[in-house]
């Protein structure tokens, strides 16, 4: 299914390149400048390296570096000229891009944000990372839910970031809003390397769909991130694994035609269907109930560990960050983030059963 990487490209692939950018160091303006230019020559690198390919991702921390530098001087907004310029890239080599940001918020800590633009440099994708890497990250925890978008050659593209890829939730709402490619950037080191793998194949075995991740990659001076491109297939294969070398650009051809076919024609192993028509050999349509209490607990506000009294490690102050006063503000709107779909009354469901 990956065409020798994208180089034999079928009617229904989609190329994506992911690239495992060597780890920089940004501190001030102008090392913010030069970092934005050279993802820009990236760019340029991967359309110049494959006339196929239609999507290239880079990964979370791709224009800041591992600092976790709060500096307002750095942060970047979506009308910033960091973001400008991904845009003009994107246009100039006829490319679709996924990019990281840290975004400036005015009510606090920044944002961990990704955005996925097209090649007429239109923002289609916005996202704000939903699970810092607690207690490393000072990030705001994101408020704008798992958004999907259209993607190139008919697709549905979803992004998580790094730590997300941890929480079996966030890649379970991103097959179930549609997407069928689930792109996981990150910034994660070498001691993430196995679970970095098991998780990437996981997610796409259990939701039917194509995982495409990325790390940086190589070493600032102080941190050494691992690269380790790697695409899986909707059965949970490794498709195509990178090693270490920053810079290289990892392909993979993937079929959203085949992801739908699966999540419509499979009886076995067709997970993401089953959570909710639970034994459908036994009973009509399936049981349909939510049995899962942590779920129920975490909806009415009342999410509690049998051990949360004894979890030791619950603020940033560990690495140096003042404990937070301020309370989450809960979630938000933007317009580039559609609305979540009202869900469908029960009597309306009921009729589907008879």
């Amino acid at each position: 299914m990956s065409g020798l990487g994208g180089l034999n490209k079928s009617a229904n692939g989609v190329v994506v390149g992911l690239v495992q950018l060597q780890l920089p160091v940004v501190a001030t303006r102008e090392q913010l400048a030069a970092q934005t230019q050279r993802i820009c020559d990236l760019v340029g690198k991967a359309r110049r390296n494959q006339q196929t390919m239609d999507l290239v991702v880079f990964p979370e921390y791709a224009l800041h570096g591992l600092s976790m530098d709060t500096n307002p001087e750095i942060m970047c907004s979506l009308d910033g000229p960091e973001v400008a310029a991904f845009r003009a890239a994107c246009i100039e080599h006829r490319i679709w891009g996924c990019f990281s940001i840290m975004e400036a918020n005015a009510d606090g800590n920044p944002y961990n944000s990704g955005l996925i633009i097209d090649d007429q440099g239109a923002i289609r994708l916005y996202y704000r990372k939903l699970h810092p890497w607690v207690p490393v990250e000072p990030w705001e925890p994101g408020n704008l839910g798992v958004p999907v978008c259209d993607g190139p050659n008919g697709s549905k593209l979803a992004l998580i970031i790094c730590h997300d890829g941890m929480f079996p939730e966030m890649a379970r709402e991103a097959a179930y809003k549609g997407a069928e490619i689930i792109l996981r950037t990150a910034g994660y080191t070498a001691p993430i390397r196995h679970a970095w793998k098991i998780t990437n194949q996981a997610n796409a075995f259990c939701n039917l769909a194509y995982t495409a991740s990325v790390c940086m990659c190589g070493s600032d001076g102080t941190f050494d991130s691992m690269g380790e491109g790697m695409f899986c297939s909707f059965d949970g294969t490794v498709m195509v694994e990178g090693g270490g070398r920053p810079d290289e650009i990892i392909t993979a051809e993937l079929r959203p035609d085949l992801v739908r076919e699966a999540r419509t024609g499979w009886g076995v192993e067709n997970n993401i269907y089953q959570l909710y028509h639970r034994g459908y050999v036994a009973v009509k349509g399936g049981a349909q109930d939510c049995p899962y209490t942590y779920m129920h607990d975490m909806a009415a506000g009342r999410y509690q560990l049998p051990w949360s009294d004894k979890v030791q490690v619950t603020d940033g102050s560990g690495f140096g960050f003042a404990p937070p006063v301020r309370l989450y503000g809960g979630a938000g709107s933007h317009p580039l983030v559609p609305a979540p779909t009202p869900p469908v009354p029960d009597k309306e469901r009921l009729k589907t059963l008879d």
